[in-house]
């Protein structure tokens, strides 16, 4: 039971905190089922992971899952959430962001714990601990920076800003899978990640505040 709970509490714990965040909060459904679209990516995530990373053991790929996962995070917020009603103010692009990789992050961490555990011979209960405060917090780090820019892109129409959505996270996701063997660099890396992503919701949130609707136009 306290496997379970250190399995999935974390992200809980943290979208809860981005939620409620939002001054205008989002439908239920449209957070369960964003939610739920993360955990449908980790179909086509595992298959583009395993053609691109685990089919060339001989060298060490892994950083490339963060080109794979972070390009179906925005392609999802692109294509499925963007022309959406409730999408209607940059703090839902930090929300639904979050949502995605959350959703992505939750099911993948279920499965290291579950099923990629044993095969390694590792304690689940180690697992779940390490990657509490490890991948779930930069996947969620990663949402945030995305969601960032993506709001940043459909109510502003800067198109750099869609680049920035997709290469920032990236980076931050690549550098940590690259590192992650190297315990203090990746906890580096997590930190400055994590400042950035938390100065980004702060500030989208301390505008918002000012409002007393949450319409905007979309520019995209």
């Amino acid at each position: 039971m306290i496997t379970l709970g250190l399995t999935i509490i974390p992200s809980i714990a943290i979208l809860l905190y981005v939620i409620f965040s939002d001054k205008f909060r989002e439908p239920l459904i449209s957070i369960l089922t964003t939610f739920f679209l993360g955990f449908l990516i980790i179909l086509p995530a595992g298959f583009l992971n395993s053609f691109l990373i685990f089919q060339n053991q001989e060298q060490d790929l892994s950083f490339l899952a963060g080109l794979t996962e972070e390009s179906l995070k925005l392609f999802c917020l692109y294509f499925f959430i963007r022309e959406k009603k409730h999408f209607n103010e940059p703090m839902d692009g930090i929300v639904y962001g979050v949502l995605i990789s959350l959703g992505f992050a939750t099911y993948e961490n279920i499965q290291y714990v579950y099923i990629l555990s044993t095969e390694y011979g590792v304690a689940p209960f180690e697992v779940a601990a390490w990657r509490s405060f490890s991948a779930i917090p930069m996947h969620a780090i990663c949402g945030i920076i995305m969601g960032y820019f993506f709001g940043e892109y459909v109510f502003k129409g800067n198109s750099s800003d869609i680049f920035k959505s997709w290469i920032i996270p990236m980076i931050f996701h690549g550098l940590y899978n690259f590192l992650v063997t190297f315990t203090l660099l990746y906890l580096i890396i997590l930190f400055i990640a994590g400042a950035y992503a938390y100065r980004l919701l702060k500030n989208v949130a301390k505008k918002q505040k000012l409002k007393n609707i949450e319409d905007e136009k979309k520019a995209i």
